[in-house]
C-alpha cells in the first residue's frame, strides 16, 4: 500500500469534507503539522469540529483556521494565547467545549484503543461533570467522559519509514500518537523519510498500521509561543 503523498494538499483530497471531526496533534505550537494545516485552510472546508491541545495562537497553527472562520467548535483545554478565538467565543460565533488537559489525552488514547468511555475524578464537582454519569469507586466519587474517536487525524512526526512507522521528538511526542491513533483514518506530516528497516524497533513510537498517509515537510517553521531572553551581567 502507497502512503507516500507528493504534497500537503494531495494527501487531503478525498478525505476531508464539511463537518467533518478532526483531531490535530502537537503541544502549544510544537509538534503542530503546519503543512496540513496550511492544505486544510486552502481546501476550503467548514463546520469542522477540532479536537486539540490548544487553539493555536493568531496567525498561525489552528488559528489560520479561526480566522477563515472554517472551525465550529474546538475541543480543546487550553486556549489562552488566541485573540481571535477570544474574540469568536465570546460573541457567540464559536462552540468551544473546554476540557481537562489529561482527560483530553486520555479521551482520544481511548478511542484510539477501542474503549468507548473511562471514569475519572477529575472535573467532579466542577462545570465539567454536569450531566455526566457519576459513579462511586472505593469511597471516591468519578465522573464517566466518553472517548474520542475521529474522522480524520492530522498530526506531526519526526522520521518515518515508508511503510508509516513513526518516531517523534521531545515534545512534539505529547498529543500526537494519542491523536493518531484516534482517527478514523491518519494523515502524518514528517520531516525526515527512511527506509523500512532504518528505525531500530525500539525507537518506533507508533507502528505503521495507524498511518494511511505521509506527507514529507523537510523544513517547518516551528515557530516560537513566547520568546524569554535574560540579560547576563556586564551586557
Amino acid at each position: 500500500m502507497k502512503k507516500l503523498y507528493p504534497s500537503a494538499s494531495a494527501a487531503l483530497q478525498g478525505v476531508v469534507a464539511d463537518g467533518q471531526l478532526l483531531a490535530v496533534g502537537g503541544f502549544g505550537l510544537c509538534g503542530i503539522p503546519e503543512a496540513l494545516i496550511d492544505a486544510l485552510r486552502d481546501s476550503g472546508v467548514k463546520n469542522l469540529t477540532v479536537v486539540s491541545n490548544n487553539a493555536g495562537v493568531d496567525g498561525f497553527g489552528l488559528g489560520k483556521l479561526l480566522e477563515t472562520r472554517q472551525i465550529k467548535k474546538m475541543i480543546s483545554s487550553y486556549v489562552g494565547e488566541n485573540k481571535e478565538f477570544e474574540r469568536q467565543y465570546l460573541a457567540g460565533e464559536l462552540e468551544l467545549e473546554f476540557t481537562p488537559q489529561g482527560t483530553l489525552a486520555e479521551k482520544l488514547r481511548a478511542g484510539g484503543a477501542g474503549i468507548p468511555a473511562f471514569f475519572t475524578k477529575t472535573g467532579v464537582g466542577t462545570l465539567v461533570a454536569e450531566g455526566k454519569e457519576l459513579r462511586e469507586f472505593d469511597g471516591e466519587t468519578y465522573v464517566m467522559e466518553r472517548s474520542i474517536v475521529t474522522d480524520v487525524s492530522l498530526v506531526k512526526a519526526y522520521r518515518a519509514d515508508k511503510s508509516g512507522n513513526l518516531q517523534f521528538r521531545l515534545t512534539a511526542r505529547n498529543f500526537n500518537p494519542a491523536a493518531a491513533t484516534a482517527g478514523k483514518l491518519c494523515i502524518v506530516e514528517v520531516e525526515e523519510i527512511v527506509e523500512v528497516g532504518d528505525i531500530a524497533p525500539d525507537d518506533i513510537h507508533l507502528p505503521g498500521i495507524y498511518v494511511h498517509r505521509i506527507v514529507h515537510n523537510p523544513t517547518p517553521e516551528k515557530r516560537i509561543e513566547k520568546r524569554t531572553l535574560s540579560e547576563k551581567k556586564g551586557d
